[in-house]
Formats: structure tokens, C-alpha cells, sequence
């Protein structure tokens, strides 16, 4: 007798099914849900991936700029109704194989994201996440800690001044210290004079202070419940049994609620406006040339697909490349020095922002920029650009859609975020994320010549609302802004009483004891070195001989895709090519090949890539780090059917790259020292760690020369240089004298594709690649062995400070490698997190070891202090020596090591590591040895390598701050022997 069986229902009870749909482009199914009681919505993205993602958001829609949403997105983390511990999120970062745990504020929605390999582990997440969100304890000192508090310069002296506190705050501060940070924030209060857009979500440290506890209350209360909440999850766990814990954790405690929390749709601008405005100038150089100009419209509702795509489509035919009309224009005006930050679409929020400009202009140029924007943007609307170029942009478009990322975020979670913006404004997501279908009715839509030139006409031409944003520098603002912030703080020490004073010295100090509290960890649940896989997996490939050159393929899920690298060891170098390296990588994409103009040739990369870019590959050997081996990698990826097109392409780069388009050199380099010094308030603590380590090794020297701040400062002079036209073709001829050198070495071929593709893709490199090998004699890369102490203190544009500290230690091979690794995540997890994020108020801080150049460094980001933060490092060596430590505590560090070495890439990204691991001397044996060597650590090896290695006297130091700390620091300089250092 045969019995049949009823396949188990794929929705939970509570749930009720309302989409279904395949995307066959991801390789996944789109299943959405709706919580029958609370109207909870659950998106679940099924697919065969192991590394699960879950993420729970919230319609945040703040009224003001006092960071409220940013703030409660802190402060929720800090203990709930089942784990009333201090800090649950940041113990379970310890306790946790998690590839990803964050939280994040945007604009209009707050978002609670994690991806995890282990069921295990990803049960327990979700478990902790739940009850933060719904179940929030909200104690008023974690609000003091995270958002703002006034303390006395002295915590327990009421006659000492006051100042403001928080680590929301100081996080703030570093990020509107920001000049792209600063215009954006601008813009869209002056585009959006109505909505929520109007307000800094994140909060204005000038308005931070204004947010009460029983605010922050409020909008917990009414913002984070599951009928404002949007759930979504992707991997190989069923949605069903999401639903089963959604229920059980939260969803079944609520009942529906009726209020609907949205954005207010903008009120339509009749008429352009321009608006004048300034940012914070900290530098002693002159103003001359520091204004941003800035030219932004509000355009349709980003929900609306086809709007959506409609203003995709036309800002890549605007500013795609450097061959685009107006990216064109903005690059080559005399008007600025470079094309502005903030060129390009926002689509995230309700309504979206096409903006673009210059920076490095003067405020009476702003007419002529509008000017210069509206005829190009009129030359389109009346000519339109050629099918080839449509095409081009399609492509991409494409090219995109097929991709599977992973290598930052978890590809899940790119996903996710992709879909979250329709979802959060009330509409469907699905049609998001399955682009195929509207990329054909482009195509279709293109072959009228009509089409492009009506988008231009209708969506920018014909719009008025508009504002053009001038922003100039202004020496006196941050000092402006010091002198309100004392007499805001000098006015609340004036209006206390007795008991005011007393009430800020006791609530100083019951903060400081429940920083200090030991926590009882085991509330919270964990994973153990048990739960922790005993194998990484292994990547199969294949090698290929051949007379000129090598080939190696790899066969992985790419969805369409094919990744090729051309690899070549670097020549020798000496020290002014080594200096010219980062320039020639960072630029040899954007020029001219096979006697193409630089525009000719950005068309057929368009055309036929989805990106081509080279650089330069340095690593010190496993056992030595003063032995440097190196690479030049030409990479790039295209849809499959173009392999023989891009491969030409890279054929082409290698060998027929020109150095004669003069201004476009001149262009580059200005665009370079744009986008790198936008970037020191972001990845300062990046870059004070790069400076401290400077000594340690060539690698790490030839890092602070190239990427680091010395490169940037090099880089500023030589943009001044280039204005000199003698100077300018020196430069060139020295470009091109290099690239003869650098490509005389025999290069290797890197292919990954899907499963089958290796043959088709050796015969085809076969045949492309003929002619390409050795031109003449193969030299390497030498550099001479360096080890010494520096100290820098270095003066930018900032209101907060980055400081790091770093001393010599071993390379990866070495066996006090995996402690010293370890060690990093000891101190931080039991020490720095504590003294330098809760009670020192830097957005961040930790340690850890670069066994690259051999190095342990300490550092901090965003951070208020100076001289504190540095005795802070030194005094984290001291509790690990005299402090009690439990062994739990020692398993926590192996396990967030672990994590990291497990997190998963890209399949291509994965391929690409192998590979070049393996010609770095890291082969599967070496960094499965290195693994094993980890989960060997104990507290004893610990105490013993920080004994050996962190000794004071071999400590180097390095410290960002702003010029207003110039002669605040000038003590801590003479102290630490530090050298000046002005960017």
C-alpha cells in the first residue's frame, strides 16, 4: 500500500503567503510574507548559499537633527528584557563565528543585519537581535554613553568646566568634519525643505545635546514595532522556520498597530534656487580654490521602477566615464580642479537626487557652472548620444545584475539593501532585484533616438526643482562653533544648583561603575571552539602550460561572468619609479590605447567590460618581512559572451598604453588628490596605524608613501607641479619610461569562470594573447631591509583626532604569529572597547597584528582624546599582565579570529585569493597551519608575547588631529618626541 505524504506547509501559521517569485538571473526565489496579526512584512530570498543573513529594519522618520534614530540604533544594542547584560551586541561579536554583525541609520529606515555559516551561531544572533529590537531595555546611562551627556572636565571636581560627552557625539563630529559629508547633508536640507530629508538622521553635533531621554523613549515606542518592521532573510534555512522564532521571540507578544509611518511626499520647488553656504577650514593654506559648487535636482519617486531606471539610464549616459557628456565637461573645466564627490544619482530615499559639480572652484564661478551643466545636459536633450553608447550603459547595467558579490559585504546582504529602499517606502522590492526584464524593454526603448533626449529634457531640462549649492571655506567657523559650544556649556553650569552639580557628579560616577561592572556573560548565548569547522575548503584549479605564457583557470558559480588577471612579477625599481608606482596604477586605466584617445578608449571598456583597473600587489614573505615579493595585475571582468573583447582589451593595455594626452594627466592626478583627501576623516585611524608602522618594513614603508599620508602629502605637491607644463611632460615621459619596465616581465593568465568554461577560455587566451610574453631580461623587485621608530603628529582638516601606536613584531610564518593575532582581539574585547569607546567616547578602538609588515598596532577612530587614548594602549599591556582573566575570555579572541579567517568571499573572489596566496608563499598547508596554531592559543601565550614584543621603548607612535589641537598637542609632541607634520 502506498502512503502519501503532505509536503510540509512552507509558512509558518502566523504567516500568511502573498508573493512567490523566481529570479532566474540570481539563481534565488523571492518569497514575501505578512505577519497575520501584526502586519510584520518577511521577505525571504531562498537560495542554496550557507552563509544565512537576517535582517530586521524599521521605518525610522525623525523630525529634527538630534540624531534620535542614530542614537536608539545605539543605545537598543545595550541590553534587552532576556539579556539584561551591559553591551550585548559587542559580547556577542566576541562570542559569535558571525560574517557580519552590524546595525546601520540611513535617511528614512534603521537596520539590524547579521550573516553567519553556523546554524548554530545563526539561532543564536537571532535570538539576541529580536530581543534588542523589540525588547529594549533603554537604560538612561547606556543613552548617557552612546548619545550625549554633559560631565565635568573632572568628573568628580563641580568646579571644573563642563563638556559634552557621548560616543554619537564624537562620531558625529568626525563625520561632519567631512567636506563631502558636509555638502550632501546641505543639498538635501536645502532640496527637501519639508520632509525628513530636510534633518541630519545621523544628528548635528550642534543639536545632538538637545535630545532628551524621554524623546529617545518616545520614538522607541513608537518606531520599533513589528507593524512598522520589515523583515528580511536569504540562504538555505526555509523561510518557514525564520517564521517559527519571529513568532516565538517577538511577533506573538504585539498586537497590530494602526499608525503608518512614511515619508511625506516634497512639496515641488517652483523655481531654481542657489545657496550659499560654508564649511569648517582648519588648514593654514590659503582659501584660494577651496569652493565646493554643486548642482542637484529632486527627481521621481524611486519606488516607481520605470522612474527609477529612467534616471539610472540617464546618469550613466551623463557621468558614467570620463568619455560621458557631462562627466567629460566636469573633469576638463578650467571653472574647478576636480569633478565633485557627490556626482551621481541617490536613489535610496523616496525621492531621488541627481546632483554633480566641481570642488576646487571659487564662489563666483557658480553661474558659469550652471551654465556649463544645463548646455551640456541641453546638448543631450537636442542631439542625444550615439546607440553605441546606450548600449554601452546597458551593458553595465547587466553586467551588474548578474554579478555575485560577496567580497565585502555578505551577498546576501548587498541584496537585501538593494531591496530594502522599496520596501521601506511601502512598495514591492521584487521588481528590484529581477532587472532583466526591464533592462530588455531598454533596450527596445533606446532604438527610438527620441528617448534618451526626452529623459534629459523631462527629468532635468524641464525641472525646477533645483538648487545649485556654493560652499566655501571658512577659516573662522570651527572656532566659531568652539566658542558656542563653551558658552552653551558655560550657561548650564550657571543655571545649576547644588544639586544639578552633585547630580551630574553621580551620574560621572554610577556610569564609570557600570563601564567597570564584570558582566555575567553567561546569560548570553554562545558558539564554543567545538562548533568551529576543522577544515578550510580547498579550490580546485587548473594549470595550463604554454610557450609565452601560463595560464590558471578556475571553475566557479560566477552566474555569467568571466574574471581574468594578467600577472606579472614586478621588475626592479628603484626609488623614484617606486614613488611613481601608485600613480601609474591608480591612472593607466583612464588613458588612451593602441593610439585611441583616453574617450575613444573609455567607450570600448564600457563596451565591453564591467571594469578593467591595475595594480600593484606587495607582500612580505611568510618568514621574513623584510623579503618583499610583488605582482602587477591587470584585472577585469565581462559577461562571457564578450571574453574575446576583453581580453583584447587587456592585450591592448598591457602593451600599446599611451602618455600623451597631457591635460588628461594633469586631470587625473587633480582628480586623485581630490578623492584621497576626502578621504582622511573616514579612514583616519587607517592611516595613523600606516604612519606608526612606516618603520617597520619596505612594505609598510612603501604603503605610507603610496596610500597612506605622506602619499597624500606628495600627491598635493604634485598637483601643483603639473600646473608647470615643463613639469607636466617630464612627468609624462617618466610614466612612460616606467610602463617600457614594467611590462618586460613574463605575465601569467588568471581566468575563473563557470563550471565547463576552462577549455573554451585557454583556446581563446590562446589565440588573443599570442606575442604577449618576456621582452626582455625578467629582473624583481628588491627593497632594502628597514626597521625603525618614528613618531608623527599630523595636522588635517578635523574636529576629532585618530591615534595609533605600533611596534616591530614577526611575520605570519613565524609560530608567535597566531598569539600575537589573537592578542588583538583580547585587548580589545577586554580592555580597549571599555576605556577608549564607553569612557574615552571614540566611535572606536582596538589592536591587532599585521603580519604583512610584522607589526601590533593599537588604535582609536573618531576619538576626543589625545595623550589619554595613548596611555590607554599601554595600559592594556599592563591588565593583561596583573588582571585575573578568565579562560572563556581567551576562546571569545580565538573565536572572532576564526571568523575572520572563515568569512567567505565572492566565488570569483575566492579563486583570486587562492591564487594569489599561493604565489605569497600562503598556500592551503601554510594557512591551515596558521589556523591550528590559532585554536592552540592559550592565556600564557598571550602574557608572553606581549612581553616580548610590546615594550615600550620600541613603540611608534602617530596622531591625526586638527589645527584647533595644534597647541594642545604641542606638549604631548615634545613628550613623545613626536614630528610635526602638516598635510
Amino acid at each position: 500500500m502506498t502512503i502519501a505524504h503532505t509536503p510540509p506547509p512552507a509558512v509558518h501559521a502566523s504567516f500568511r503567503q502573498l508573493q512567490d517569485v523566481a529570479i532566474d538571473a540570481l539563481n534565488l526565489r523571492v518569497q514575501h510574507f505578512e505577519h497575520r496579526e501584526t502586519g510584520a512584512q518577511h521577505y525571504h530570498l531562498a537560495s542554496d548559499h550557507n552563509e544565512n543573513v537576517f535582517l530586521v529594519a524599521l521605518r525610522t522618520v525623525p523630525e529634527d537633527s538630534t540624531g534620535v534614530a542614530h542614537i536608539l540604533e545605539h543605545t537598543a544594542l545595550c541590553g534587552s528584557q532576556r539579556y539584561p547584560v551591559r553591551d550585548p551586541f559587542f559580547m556577542m561579536l566576541r562570542r559569535s563565528l558571525n560574517t557580519f554583525m552590524n546595525a546601520f541609520t540611513s535617511a528614512d529606515w534603521t537596520a539590524y543585519p547579521f550573516a553567519s555559516q553556523n546554524r548554530k551561531d545563526f539561532d543564536n544572533l537571532l535570538d539576541v537581535y529580536l530581543d534588542a529590537v523589540f525588547f529594549s531595555t533603554l537604560d538612561p546611562l547606556d543613552f548617557a554613553q552612546e548619545g550625549h551627556r554633559v560631565e565635568f572636565a573632572e568628573p568628580g571636581n563641580a568646579e571644573s568646566e563642563l563638556v559634552f560627552k557621548g560616543v554619537v557625539y564624537n562620531e558625529m563630529k568626525g563625520a561632519m568634519s567631512s567636506v563631502s559629508a558636509t555638502l550632501w547633508q546641505t543639498l538635501c536640507e536645502h532640496l527637501f525643505p519639508t520632509s525628513t530629508y530636510h534633518y541630519n538622521s545621523g544628528g548635528d553635533p550642534a543639536r545632538i545635546p538637545d535630545l532628551s531621554y524621554e524623546q529617545l523613549k518616545a520614538f522607541y515606542r513608537s518606531h520599533y514595532h513589528p507593524s512598522n518592521a520589515i523583515f528580511m532573510t536569504f540562504g538555505d534555512i526555509p523561510a518557514i522556520e525564520h517564521q517559527a522564532v519571529f513568532e516565538d521571540r517577538a511577533l506573538q507578544h504585539f498586537t497590530r498597530s494602526d499608525a503608518r509611518i512614511a515619508v511625506s511626499p516634497e512639496q515641488r520647488l517652483s523655481a531654481p534656487q542657489r545657496i550659499h553656504s560654508s564649511y569648517a577650514f582648519d588648514e593654514d593654506s590659503s582659501c584660494a580654490g577651496k569652493t565646493h559648487i554643486v548642482v542637484g535636482w529632486m527627481l521621481g519617486e524611486s519606488t516607481d521602477l520605470e522612474q527609477l531606471l529612467e534616471a539610472q539610464l540617464l546618469t550613466s549616459v551623463l557621468l558614467e566615464n570620463s568619455a560621458s557628456p557631462l562627466q567629460h565637461a566636469l573633469e576638463t573645466t578650467t571653472l574647478g580642479a576636480a569633478p565633485s564627490p557627490l556626482c551621481g544619482l541617490e536613489d535610496s530615499m523616496r525621492e531621488m537626487v541627481f546632483s554633480c559639480g566641481i570642488e576646487g572652484s571659487e564662489a563666483d564661478r557658480a553661474e558659469a557652472l550652471e551654465t556649463l551643466v544645463l548646455d551640456v545636459i541641453g546638448r543631450v536633450a537636442r542631439d542625444g548620444v550615439s546607440e553605441a553608447h546606450l548600449q554601452a550603459v546597458l551593458h553595465q547595467l547587466e553586467l551588474h545584475q548578474r554579478e555575485v558579490g560577496g567580497d565585502g559585504f555578505p551577498y546576501g546582504l548587498s541584496l537585501i539593501l538593494q531591496a530594502l529602499g522599496c520596501a521601506t517606502h511601502h512598495a514591492d522590492p521584487i521588481p528590484v532585484l529581477d532587472l532583466e526584464p526591464v533592462i530588455l524593454s531598454l533596450r527596445e526603448k533606446i532604438s527610438d533616438p527620441g528617448y534618451i533626449r526626452g529623459l534629459a529634457q523631462r527629468l532635468l531640462l524641464d525641472n525646477p526643482h533645483r538648487i545649485t549649492l556654493v560652499m566655501s571655506p571658512d577659516p573662522a567657523l570651527s572656532a566659531q562653533r568652539a566658542a558656542s559650544e563653551r558658552q552653551r556649556l558655560a550657561a548650564i553650569k550657571a543655571g545649576l544648583d547644588e544639586d544639578g552639580r552633585q547630580a551630574i557628579v553621580e551620574r560621572a560616577a554610577a556610569l564609570q561603575a557600570r563601564q567597570q561592572d564584570s558582566v555575567d556573560a553567561s546569560l548570553l548565548p554562545k558558539v564554543t571552539l567545538a562548533d568551529v569547522p576543522a577544515e578550510l575548503p580547498r579550490i580546485t584549479y587548473r594549470e595550463h602550460s604554454h610557450d609565452e605564457f601560463d595560464i590558471t583557470t578556475y571553475e566557479q558559480g560566477t552566474n555569467g561572468l568571466v574574471y581574468q588577471q594578467l600577472v606579472a612579477p614586478l621588475p626592479a625599481l628603484d626609488d623614484a619609479e617606486l614613488q611613481l608606482l601608485g600613480h601609474y596604477t591608480g591612472m593607466a586605466t583612464e588613458l588612451g590605447i593602441g593610439g585611441d584617445s583616453y574617450l575613444d578608449t573609455q567607450h570600448r571598456q564600457s563596451a565591453c567590460v564591467g571594469s578593467i583597473r591595475l595594480s600593484a600587489t606587495l607582500r612580505g614573505s611568510v618568514d621574513n618581512e623584510q623579503d618583499i615579493a610583488a605582482n602587477l595585475v591587470l584585472s577585469s571582468k565581462a559577461l562571457r559572451r564578450q571574453t574575446g573583447d576583453q581580453l583584447s582589451l587587456m592585450r591592448d593595455t598591457r602593451e600599446t598604453l599611451a602618455f600623451d594626452e597631457l591635460p588628461r594627466l594633469r586631470e587625473l592626478v587633480s582628480q586623485q588628490r581630490a578623492r584621497r583627501e576626502q578621504s582622511i576623516t573616514g579612514n583616519g585611524h587607517s592611516l595613523a596605524m600606516a604612519a606608526a608602522c612606516a618603520g617597520m618594513s619596505p612594505l609598510a614603508r612603501q604603503q605610507h608613501r603610496a596610500s597612506g599620508l605622506e602619499g597624500i602629502r606628495e600627491l598635493r605637491a604634485l598637483d601643483e607641479r603639473l600646473r608647470n607644463d615643463s613639469e607636466l611632460e617630464v612627468f609624462a615621459g617618466q610614466l612612460s619610461a616606467l610602463h617600457a619596465k614594467l611590462n618586460r616581465n613574463r605575465p601569467e593568465l588568471l581566468s575563473i569562470g563557470e563550471p565547463g568554461s576552462s577549455d573554451d577560455m585557454v583556446a581563446e587566451a590562446r589565440k588573443l594573447l599570442s606575442g604577449i610574453g618576456q621582452e626582455g631580461p625578467e629582473t624583481t623587485l628588491a627593497m632594502s631591509a628597514l626597521r625603525d621608530r618614528r613618531g608623527e603628529c599630523w595636522i588635517t582638516n578635523t574636529q576629532v583626532n585618530f591615534c595609533a601606536k605600533a611596534y616591530p613584531t614577526v611575520p605570519v610564518g613565524h609560530p608567535d604569529a597566531a598569539a600575537l593575532t589573537v592578542l588583538g582581539a583580547f585587548l580589545r574585547n577586554g580592555f580597549l572597547h571599555r576605556a577608549i569607546r564607553e569612557q574615552g567616547g571614540a566611535y572606536g578602538g582596538g589592536a591587532s597584528q599585521d603580519s604583512i609588515v610584522a607589526a601590533f598596532r593599537f588604535f582609536s577612530y573618531r576619538d576626543p582624546r589625545l595623550a589619554e587614548t595613548l596611555t590607554d594602549f599601554d595600559e592594556s599591556v599592563v591588565w593583561l599582565r596583573k588582571e585575573q582573566h578568565d579562560a572563556s575570555a581567551v576562546e571569545e579572541a580565538i573565536l572572532g579570529v576564526i571568523s575572520g579567517l572563515d568569512k567567505p568571499a565572492s566565488p570569483a573572489g575566492e579563486a583570486k585569493q587562492d591564487f594569489h596566496n599561493r604565489r605569497f608563499g600562503r598556500d592551503h598547508a601554510q594557512r591551515m597551519l596558521f589556523r591550528q596554531r590559532v585554536l592552540a592559543v592559550t592565556l600564557e601565550d598571550l602574557r608572553r608575547v606581549a612581553e616580548s614584543y610590546l615594550a615600550p621603548e620600541r613603540a611608534s607612535i602617530a596622531v591625526i588631529t586638527g589645527a584647533a589641537q595644534r597647541d594642545a598637542s604641542a606638549a604631548l609632541r615634545q613628550e613623545l618626541d613626536l614630528t610635526l607634520c602638516e598635510l
